[in-house]
């Protein structure tokens, strides 16, 4: 029996296929009664237990008061984080019906009026989680990471320190510590009005899911306490190179200001925040050869000259 299949049987799962493994392996499954499910085998020393039962919770909370996304499904025996014989530990989620909203290092399909009503359909879906999330009370050990000012810019942020990739040049490692200085004075004159709270922190194209008119959002992994903004700016992040990038963002933002307010002048900073964490991120990930290193060095280095000068 194969670790998937072990914690499959966890669910009385069948017909297991493979749909991702980058930080979790993730497969569909049938479930006993016919509907399908997402598996999740947890990658070890990732999010510990607590973390990922915290993150089941708020999914259970969003999806039960009617938000668009994932509820976890709890295994035969009634439990969420059954523990695998290898040490590995495993969830399952509601299957969300739809297709990618679009893929990492490819242009946006649709037209643009098609792009432009995804994306404020998209700002007010976020606008709906942080509303929800906000009339939660968080369990007492309720625990994620955080992405806050320290998370982000600090000495050990929570995805690397992005101004040491192996891979800067002089100027470039420059431009990225002349970044991080900016972001964190940006960050802290925010935090004076912008409170911390729980937010899904990945807000890729891959976890937003299109069906007809409905949008979901998936992949919970990453969330954890951090500014709401962040979570507009990693949408735009995949946006840079596009040519409708302006109307996009202005979208985005009016989604989200038809139930919160906001403060536009930061999502090109929360942006920032994302392409330099995404420099982070790939440093232990991925081979030194991949050319994703130098792609998102180079949307850094473009992106933080673009708003440390509209700022100065």
């Amino acid at each position: 029996m194969t670790e998937a299949e072990e914690a499959a049987a966890h669910w009385g799962g069948t017909d297991l296929r493979l749909l991702r493994n980058r930080e979790n392996a993730v497969y569909a499954m049938r479930l006993p009664d016919g509907r399908r499910a997402a598996l999740r085998l947890h990658r070890p020393g990732y999010q510990g237990a607590a973390a990922i039962r915290s993150e089941l919770w708020w999914c259970a909370e969003l999806a039960g008061r009617g938000v668009a996304v994932p509820a976890p499904l709890p295994s035969t025996h009634g439990e969420m984080l059954p523990q695998l014989t290898g040490g590995r530990v495993a969830s399952a989620i509601a299957w969300v019906e739809g297709q990618p909203f679009g893929e990492a290092g490819h242009p946006l399909p649709g037209t643009a009026a098609q792009q432009i009503a995804r994306h404020h359909a998209l700002g007010h879906l976020l606008a709906t989680v942080h509303t929800v999330t906000d009339s939660l009370v968080l369990p007492h050990d309720f625990t994620r990471p955080r992405w806050d000012i320290d998370g982000l810019t600090g000495e050990a942020p929570f995805w690397g320190r992005f101004w040491e990739h192996p891979a800067l040049g002089p100027e470039d490692g420059r431009t990225l510590r002349r970044a991080r200085d900016f972001l964190r004075e940006a960050l802290t004159d925010h935090a004076r009005t912008a409170p911390l709270g729980p937010i899904h922190a990945d807000v890729l194209r891959e976890n937003i899911l299109v069906d007809g008119e409905q949008l979901s959002l998936i992949d919970f992994d990453d969330s954890g306490i951090g500014f709401r903004l962040y979570d507009l700016g990693t949408v735009m992040s995949q946006n840079l190179y596009e040519p409708q990038r302006p109307a996009l963002q202005q979208a985005l933002i009016d989604g989200y200001a038809a139930l919160r307010p906001l403060d536009s002048n930061m999502v090109p900073v929360f942006t920032l925040a994302r392409v330099l964490a995404s420099v982070g991120w790939a440093a232990p990930r991925l081979a030194p050869d991949d050319p994703i290193h130098r792609s998102h060095i180079a949307r850094a280095v473009m992106w933080a000259d673009h708003v440390m000068a509209g700022h100065a």
